[in-house]
């Protein structure tokens, strides 16, 4: 699946607000200060831009510091989190996050932080269609993708017309079909193994929680299935009713009735 260009937007890309010239914001005696600053804050985004991320953090970590209150701080401060993430130091970066919300709640700079939030966790699941096939489901955490949604959501309820926001719905979508996607493989791990109740619970989540997304085809076969194998007639057929009503050309709908696969629904080959 192919996002847009923000996805690779780069710390260079990244500034939302301008930094105001160092005569603006320092006048007389401080004067060689802001040059010091804007001089730093060079270093570091050219540090960025050729993957020097530790030193760049460290450059930002002292830029940060010396021009506290200022916008320049705050675009320091973002670019340091970004830098973090980079580097592999996740929460560290998320911690910086933090920090900016909490510090700057008025800043023009606020919806880029969400997004950047989001982006951080969204990329750190990125993966899971790959991994599902070779990881056990105790072994999975979808804590990642939830905190994903809920930055990618603040960020598109208060800012709608961000320029993030388009990007952050595309990705909105993409995590609830993974998270969808997971609670069907939780529910088809339990079915394979006879735990048919675990399995009915898990699959009926799914169904609930996240509507109409392509794995609850799945998610209502294995319902009718294993509400089937517990005796529970009435409520098999139910499901099979929502099933057919909904996915009228399911692949689980045969000639011979409800046919659970072991292939997944998102496996096309």
């Amino acid at each position: 699946m192919k996002f847009s260009r923000a996805l690779h937007m780069g710390a260079l890309t990244l500034a939302v607000f301008m930094w105001l010239p160092g005569c603006a914001l320092f006048s007389g005696k401080d004067e060689s200060r802001a040059e010091n600053l804007d001089k730093l804050y060079a270093e570091a985004r050219e540090d960025i831009a050729g993957g020097s991320f530790d030193q760049a953090i460290k450059n930002l970590e002292r830029l940060e510091a010396r021009a506290s209150g200022t916008l320049l701080g705050q675009q320091a401060l973002l670019d340091l989190a970004y830098a973090q993430w980079k580097s592999g130091e996740r929460a560290s970066a998320l911690a910086s996050l933090e920090r900016f919300t909490k510090l700057h709640p008025s800043s023009p700079a606020y919806d880029y932080a969400l997004y950047l939030r989001g982006v951080l966790n969204f990329n750190d699941n990125l993966g899971l269609f790959g991994r599902l096939a070779r990881q056990e489901v105790s072994e999975r955490d979808q804590k990642a993708s939830r905190e994903a949604f809920q930055a990618l959501s603040q960020l598109v309820q208060q800012f709608p017309d961000s320029k993030y926001a388009p990007d952050a719905r595309v990705r909105m979508d993409f995590i609830v079909n993974s998270l969808a996607a997971y609670e069907v493989h939780v529910a088809r791990y339990y079915f394979r193994r006879g735990a048919y109740l675990a399995a009915v619970n898990r699959a009926k989540q799914a169904v609930t929680e996240f509507d109409r997304v392509p794995a609850a085809e799945e998610a209502l076969a294995i319902m009718v299935e294993g509400y089937g194998r517990l005796g529970l007639k009435d409520l098999s057929r139910d499901a099979q009713r929502v099933l057919k009503q909904n996915f009228p050309n399911s692949r689980f709908l045969s000639a011979d009735g409800l046919e659970v696969t072991s292939k997944p629904w998102w496996r096309v080959w």
